[in-house]
Order: C-alpha cells, then sequence, then structure tokens
C-alpha cells in the first residue's frame, strides 16, 4: 500500500466508516434514553444504570467469541447479525417500559454491539498499512463519534419533546448500514483468508499479558466517561445544561479521536498518554463539582471539554499501542480485548456509579472515577514493548 493520498480511498474504508456511522447509530440513540425509559416504568437510579451495565456485560462476552466467529462464518454473515441485533431490539423497546423487558432487550442489543466493536476496530488493521495505521484509526473513531455527538445528547430531547416512541423508531439506522457491511466483508476476506491464520485456544490469554498495560489505561478512562454519559441527565438539573455537556464531550471526543492518530503516527503514541490520563482525573474533578451546584454550569461544561478530549483520545493511542504490540495474526483477538477494555469500563461506570450514587451522591461517584484514572497514572508511564511488523 502507498502513503499518499487520502486515507478514505484505501479499500474498504469508506463502507467500514458507512456501516460504523449506521450501527452506532443505535448504541448512541438509547445510551440515556434506555435508562430513562427505565426510569419512565418506575426503575430507581440503581435500576437504570444496570440497563446499561447489562448492555456492556453481554457486549463483553460477546467480544471474546468475536474472532473465531470471523474464522467459523466469515465477515459477512457476522457483521450483518451485529447490525441486525443493534437494530431491532432497539425498536422493540417500546413495547414495555418494565425493567425485566429493558434488561432483555439491552442484552440482545448488547450482542450486535459486541460484533460490531470488535469487527470495526479490527477492519482498520487489516485494511491499511501500519504507517499510517493511526490515521485510519482516527477516522474509523470519528465514524464512531460522529453518532455520539449528534444522537447521544439528542436522544433525551427527543424522547422529552416528542416522546420515546420516536426515539425507538429512529433505531432503524442500523439496519441502513447492512449494504456497506456486505462491501466491506468483500474486501476484507481475502486479505484474512490470505494472512490469518487460526491462532490456538489460549491465543486470547497469551494477547490479553501483551496488552494489559493499554487495556487498563482504556478501562479507566471509559469508567469515568461511561459514568458521565450514563448519569449527566439525571445528575445535572437544567436539560440544557446536561445536554450541552453531553454535546461538548462529544465534539472534543470526536476531534481528539480522530487528530490523535496523525499526530500518534509522526510522533509515537506513548508522549501523549501520561498528559491525557493526568487530564481525565481533572477533569472527573471538575465534573463532580459541577453538579454539586447549580451555579457551576461554565465549570461544568468546561470539564465536559477536557474529558472529551481525553476520552476521544486515550481511545485512539491504546488501540494504536494494542495492535503495535502483537502480531498481525493477532489484530482480531487485539481488537476484541481492547474492545473488552473499553465495555467493560462503560458498564463500570454505569453500574456502579448508579449504586454509589444512590448510596452517597453523584459529585462522590465521579469524584472516585477521577481517583480511578488518576491512579492509573503509573502505567501511563511505563512502554510497552512494540510487536516487529509482520
Amino acid at each position: 500500500m502507498t502513503a499518499r493520498g487520502p486515507i478514505w480511498r484505501e479499500p474498504g474504508m469508506a463502507p467500514l466508516a458507512a456501516m460504523t456511522c449506521a450501527g452506532f447509530s443505535g448504541y448512541a440513540l438509547l445510551l440515556t434514553v434506555a435508562p430513562l425509559w427505565a426510569v419512565e416504568g418506575g426503575a430507581g437510579t440503581a435500576g437504570s444504570g444496570l440497563v446499561n451495565g447489562v448492555l456492556l456485560l453481554f457486549t463483553v462476552l460477546t467480544q471474546l467469541l468475536v474472532p473465531r466467529s470471523l474464522e467459523r462464518f466469515g465477515w459477512g454473515p457476522v457483521l450483518v447479525a451485529g447490525l441486525v441485533l443493534m437494530g431491532v431490539p432497539g425498536i422493540l423497546y417500546g413495547l414495555s417500559d418494565g425493567l425485566a423487558a429493558i434488561l432483555g432487550l439491552s442484552a440482545l442489543r448488547g450482542v450486535g454491539f459486541g460484533v460490531l466493536t470488535v469487527t470495526g476496530s479490527a477492519a482498520v488493521a487489516a485494511l491499511v498499512d501500519p504507517r499510517r495505521r493511526g490515521e485510519a484509526i482516527g477516522v474509523y473513531g470519528l465514524a464512531v463519534a460522529i453518532p455520539n455527538l449528534v444522537l447521544l445528547p439528542a436522544g433525551p430531547w427527543i424522547a422529552e419533546t416528542f416522546g420515546f416512541w420516536w426515539v425507538f423508531g429512529l433505531n432503524v439506522l442500523p439496519l441502513v448500514g447492512i449494504p456497506a457491511a456486505l462491501r466491506l466483508a468483500s474486501t476484507i476476506r481475502p486479505a484474512a483468508r490470505h494472512g490469518d491464520a487460526v491462532a490456538p485456544i489460549d491465543a486470547d490469554v497469551s494477547v490479553l499479558r501483551l496488552l494489559l498495560r493499554p487495556i487498563l489505561l482504556l478501562l479507566a478512562v471509559t469508567l469515568a466517561g461511561g459514568a458521565v454519559i450514563t448519569f449527566t441527565p439525571q445528575a445535572v438539573e437544567s436539560p440544557s445544561v446536561a445536554a450541552g455537556g453531553l454535546f461538548l464531550m462529544g465534539l472534543a471526543a470526536a476531534v481528539s479521536r480522530w487528530r490523535a492518530g496523525v499526530l500518534a503516527d509522526r510522533h509515537g503514541a506513548q508522549r501523549f498518554v501520561v498528559p491525557m490520563v493526568a487530564l481525565t482525573g481533572v477533569a472527573m474533578a471538575g465534573v463532580a463539582w459541577g453538579v454539586a451546584s447549580t451555579d457551576n454550569g461554565a465549570l461544568f461544561l468546561a470539564s465536559m471539554l477536557v474529558l472529551g478530549l481525553c476520552y476521544g483520545g486515550l481511545q485512539n493511542l491504546t488501540l494504536l499501542i494494542s495492535f503495535a504490540a502483537v502480531s498481525s495474526r493477532h489484530h482480531n483477538r487485539a481488537s476484541a480485548w481492547w474492545n473488552i477494555g473499553f465495555d467493560a469500563g462503560t458498564a463500570l461506570g454505569s453500574v456502579a456509579v448508579g449504586v454509589i450514587a444512590e448510596l452517597t451522591s453523584f459529585t462522590t461517584a465521579f469524584l472516585i472515577c477521577g481517583a480511578i484514572a488518576a491512579a492509573t497514572l503509573p502505567l501511563a508511564l511505563r512502554r510497552t514493548k512494540a510487536h516487529p511488523v509482520d
């Protein structure tokens, strides 16, 4: 492959971006709305926190199986199944606001989301030359971030203004991505057969040992981000301030995840990790202070902007470090473990913060998230040994 020309012109990158945008639309629409729907049905703070917790529990369980599913069934069937499971269960939320029904549908969506997350980031490694991998991860991250930027803050507003059924109906968007998924599968299939031999059963554990550092760094920042994304509509008294904070976080995350890869390709990923980890702790302290009083709206918005920069940038950097640490035949497994770290952190941010907030306050819960992020600074200072390019 040549290192010249727009990254979009690399074969498969355009359908990957289209499929990702469509699939993640279903995720972003319901990430804050589904917990609100549970509250509408009578669930408390802990119960509403379980909604995204169950979603991400089944996401993580599915991610462990995706590399072997790709080897057995191929990219096309796996991608289509993921999009269907992201779309259809979300449409069916409107049939019941009972917590049990919501949790069951969230579990199905979690399976679909597990498929999309692993295949999306694995496709980047399969499609693009390693010298431009950071830039390609940035483009993939932008396709992930755009739905979060637009639909995540819009979801609660649509539900409150027009009704929850409008949000559930819009969850048809993941199904629109099926044609792009099939195009992507036709691009990747030859490369997968040529260069990705089936790894031994213990390959997952071996890859995890190599990736423990970037995954723990990712888990800490997604714990903070998941807590804020899930509970901002409940923790902030003003709906406009809550929507503005989520928008600023999403915008900053989109720009940071997009451009961090270009900087990492030029200067290396490591030099940007330490400041972003430190700033995550500072930003969460600001968020906690911001939700403590209605007079701290400006501080809350500024802290959400900084948190978004760290949230998006560390996603790109840790994925780039993960791919560099393993051989190409293990990229699918590296993608799985990276996504497990991402979603396990988000799930912990949803479930644990919901419980802590119910026992104490959202201020205390957000401060704990910031302390956890700050505690990973020693890991940020270490380096992960890069695997030779093969």
